[in-house]
């Protein structure tokens, strides 16, 4: 598993509708319980709102601010605004350190990958996949982890070498 920014980071890899964002919310307490502290970086290529037009943050965006953080009780959000997209590497660094970041998307990024692969797909060709987790039986030179066993797959990301 490759560190940025001495973090751990595997992205979760796969065609659109095959479970990546259902691996992983079923991963994150799999993890917890094996004592990792872990961060989600998700990638989309929609343009996100976080406050509804006319709220304070989105007006304060739209007159030029060039960062407008967001703070509740319970949570924050900082949105920045970029005139093209940043790096993964320069997501992670904004980052707080934590034992395990997952990336969902960045499919080109130069990282370690589980790819989850439905038997409706084809296969993705990366040279940075490492294991493929599945709902049917397949045949591969890489380890093939059960889709429906988060436990299993949580235990083989652990036991992955740094």
């Amino acid at each position: 598993m490759s560190f940025a920014n001495s973090q751990r980071v595997l992205a979760i890899v796969g065609w659109s509708g095959c479970g990546k964002t259902t691996l992983i919310e079923k991963l994150l307490p799999e993890l917890a319980r094996l004592g990792l502290k872990v961060s989600v970086i998700k990638h989309t290529h929609h343009d996100v709102e976080f406050e509804p037009e006319g709220k304070d943050s989105t007006r304060f965006r739209a007159a030029g601010a060039e960062e407008v953080l967001l703070a509740t009780p319970k949570r924050f959000v900082l949105q920045h605004e970029m005139p093209e997209p940043l790096p993964l590497s320069a997501l992670l660094a904004r980052m707080a350190p934590v034992d395990l970041v997952l990336v969902e998307g960045f499919k080109t990024a130069a990282i370690p990958k589980l790819e989850v692969r439905r038997t409706s797909h084809p296969a993705l060709v990366d040279p940075y996949i490492i294991a493929i987790a599945s709902d049917s039986p397949l045949q591969s030179s890489l380890p093939v982890l059960d889709l429906n066993q988060a436990a299993a797959i949580a235990a083989f990301i652990c036991d992955l070498p740094c």
